[in-house]
């Protein structure tokens, strides 16, 4: 699958998401195996889509109907 198919958009990269970085033990900071210690909204070139890194969005609350907003 490549990013079109899973709606990235440009964004959306950065190295929280990447296949190419982990999260730092003791900080927010990203270690990158390319780059070195990041901040995690830090966005480079050597992008490489991680899907299972990704947090999907939360759905937005339906509001609560009543019978009376059924009635013509």
């Amino acid at each position: 699958m490549d990013k079109k198919q899973m709606n990235i958009t440009k964004e959306d990269y950065c190295c929280a998401i990447c296949a190419h970085g982990k999260k730092a033990a003791d900080s927010d900071m990203i270690l990158c195996s390319k780059k070195g210690v990041l901040q995690p909204d830090y966005k480079c070139r050597k992008f490489k889509y991680d899907p299972l890194r990704r947090q999907p969005r939360l759905m937005p609350t339906l509001p609560e109907y009543t019978f009376d907003d059924f009635k013509l």
